[in-house]
């Protein structure tokens, strides 16, 4: 029971976050590339979804 939790607990603490900064980046080198288009857009939504305080705190400060 309890290692389900600190699993659980690793996955949104670990993965997550770094899943939403691999998209943005992703996102960020396909638009430097390519410039903008829906894919890039999609990527920095998802990753808008999976983290929406850091997007909100980037967009604000950048």
């Amino acid at each position: 029971m309890i290692q389900k939790r600190i699993a659980q607990w690793a996955v949104m603490a670990v993965a997550v976050p770094l899943a939403a900064a691999g998209a943005r980046r992703l996102s960020h080198t396909l638009e430097s590339r390519r410039g903008p288009s829906g894919v890039s857009r999609m990527l920095t939504r998802g990753a808008d979804v999976l983290r929406p305080r850091k997007a909100a705190r980037r967009r604000r400060f950048w």
